[in-house]
């Protein structure tokens, strides 16, 4: 099995910045691909951003610019820097890998980043 624990979360002012990590644990075989989701109250999950192992990222189009997703292979560990911080990214955080495998994924409990308005 693989453990995912996310830290970082917090509330920040409008214009803030704040960086969140995800740490993988256990036994990982054949891992790709590792992501962050997020989901606000009484909305879907949602894609912010992405990035395999070899490096190659994705990022949804409303924090492109705003958001670094970044990896340690060495360290089992994927980070997202946020910046510039919205309001409308009020939300829990969730980590999440894919092992290929097993053809599984696996998500982490998720982590509150509260943005005021």
């Amino acid at each position: 099995q693989v453990q995912l624990v996310e830290s970082g979360g917090g509330l920040v002012s409008p214009g803030g910045s704040l960086r969140l990590s995800c740490t993988a644990s256990g036994s990982m075989f054949s891992i790709n691909y590792m992501g962050w989701y997020r989901q606000a109250p009484g909305k879907q999950r949602e894609l912010v951003a992405d990035i395999t192992s070899d490096g190659r990222t994705n990022y949804a189009d409303s924090v492109k610019g705003r958001f670094t997703i970044s990896r340690d292979n060495a360290k089992n560990t994927v980070d997202l820097e946020m910046n510039s911080l919205k309001v409308e990214d009020t939300a829990v955080y969730y980590c999440y890998t894919y092992v290929g495998l097993i053809k599984r994924g696996y998500w982490g409990q998720g982590t509150q980043v509260t943005v005021p308005s």
